[in-house]
């Protein structure tokens, strides 16, 4: 199966921060595999613009070590990274004065879209909106791409909206979450959506309950000093998870529409109940395997910030009255792996003897490593003897399922600036959305602060604190198992 590629008009994509980490990262190699791949024209330009004095060829010098750092062999073809190199630009930009606001304002074309991307620390949305504003850089067409965090609860969020809804409209502004920008998070809707197979049983009726998982092997070492302001509650499951939740517990929207789907996310979180301190269990990673522990890398040895988190939610509306949804997420865990994992109930009668070996099906999307799908489902174990049950999976690897080009996927950084391109914000969380997540979040972190508990320690490696194991038990249900 071969993809289909379609180009995106010409643009000129500022980078603020374009000497930054995930320009490095993601940004810049990103675009490279985009302009490879024939979706990015040559018309295009990229200018990056940060505080530091560089000139151009610096500049560039520094986009070339990040794709041959960043942009596997394969896709390095010397004469396209030459192309794609002499499509960048640069700017020194002070962000809170004047300096190169005229420069950057001579290097904007007319007739190309024009999009800014704000790489920036949060502190500084407001400054760059404001002198993209008032020097006449930003037109009625522009649109500026803002990284999380989108605030650290619900007042500096809805600051941070005020203060960008001065200058641009609510469709000018694409809040990026790049688990949105995943393949496989994309085909959560198509498998919905395309398919009558799932839609009549996608209920409470038949859905016995609902895991997600993001597990990472990694510590907080490098960022422990933010990561202690913010936790896995802030950094992960009010915005990551929520939105993996929504995609799974939102009903039809009208039309596969930005707005449409936004307005049918807004309602899932609307309809979250407030959780019980029972039904939480926080964590911090402890030392171990030559590792230090969370408060080593914090530097802050009576840190109560969690680097995991494992909670009971429930969505109170018809569809999902009754069915929990349970939500982990932690550093230092047993594997790298994010999964949605979809527990149909049993049947209501079982025909066959063999009632011990029934297990339930289970529909498996996993974002990573190795996006794809599997079906968890009963068959006849082959051969004489009766009928024995046994479960196998229907398993859908992408990279098998669509052959070597279709296996070919983008990042999600790639498509998600290519859809900022385009102006389609489907994949973008709305304002409204932003603040109704917090307005869920914010009573469970008071309620962490001031009742004062410290995490539970848990070895790393390993899936987590014990605690967590509870809160499935006493339901009679298990968490799955971590592994890559």
């Amino acid at each position: 199966m071969v993809s289909r590629v379609i180009p995106v008009e010409p643009f000129d994509l500022v980078v603020f921060g374009g000497t930054g980490d995930l320009a490095r990262r993601k940004i810049l190699p990103g675009l490279y595999r985009r302009f490879l791949g024939g979706q990015m024209p040559p018309e295009s330009r990229i200018i990056g613009a940060a505080r530091s004095e560089m000139t151009e060829d610096e500049f560039r010098a520094m986009a070339r070590a990040a794709i041959a750092e960043f942009v596997s062999a394969d896709k390095r073809d010397a004469a396209m990274i030459d192309q794609f190199i002499s499509l960048i630009s640069y700017v020194a930009i002070d962000a809170k004065g004047d300096g190169g606001w005229a420069t950057l304002k001579g290097m904007m074309r007319k007739g190309v879209v024009r999009a800014f991307y704000f790489s920036v620390a949060p502190a500084l949305f407001g400054a760059l909106a404001e002198r993209l504003h008032d020097h006449n850089i930003a037109d009625a067409k522009s649109r500026i791409v803002v990284e999380k965090p989108f605030g650290r609860d619900l007042d500096t969020a809805r600051a941070l909206n005020a203060t960008l809804a001065k200058h641009f409209r609510e469709e000018q502004i694409y809040r990026i979450d790049h688990y949105l920008g995943k393949e496989t998070v994309q085909n959560l809707m198509a498998v919905r959506f395309a398919n009558i197979l799932f839609e009549p049983i996608w209920k409470a009726q038949y859905i016995d309950h609902v895991q997600i998982t993001v597990a990472e092997t990694v510590g907080v070492e490098g960022r422990g000093a933010y990561y202690d302001t913010s936790g896995a509650m802030r950094d992960m499951v009010q915005n990551h998870l929520m939105q993996l939740l929504c995609l799974i517990a939102m009903e039809p929207p009208y039309h596969f529409d930005p707005n449409a789907v936004r307005d049918e996310k807004l309602k899932v979180i609307r309809a979250l109940d407030p959780v019980e301190h029972q039904d939480i269990v926080r964590g911090q990673y402890l030392a171990g395997g030559g590792q230090k522990s969370y408060v080593d890398h914090s530097e802050n040895p009576a840190s109560k910030t969690e680097s995991y988190i494992a909670m009971k939610v429930h969505v109170s509306n018809w569809r999902w009255k009754g069915t929990p949804f349970y939500l982990r997420t932690g550093k230092r865990l047993r594997a790298r792996t994010s999964e949605i994992a979809i527990t149909f109930k049993e049947p209501p009668h079982s025909i066959f003897d063999d009632a011990e070996g029934w297990r339930e099906n289970v529909l498996v999307i996993r974002l990573q490593p190795n996006e794809g799908m599997n079906l968890m489902v009963m068959i006849k174990e082959p051969g004489p003897g009766g009928m024995r049950l046994t479960q196998v999976p229907l398993d859908m690897s992408f990279a098998e399922a669509l052959g070597e080009d279709g296996a070919d996927i983008p990042d999600a950084y790639e498509r998600l600036i290519m859809d900022v391109i385009r102006g389609n914000q489907t994949l973008f969380m709305r304002g409204d959305e932003v603040e109704a997540a917090w307005a869920w979040a914010d009573p469970i972190i008071q309620a962490w602060e001031r009742k004062g508990d410290k995490p539970r320690g848990y070895e790393p490696g390993t899936s987590g604190p014990e605690d967590a194991l509870m809160l499935l038990h006493r339901d009679g249900r298990r968490w799955r198992e971590i592994r890559e």
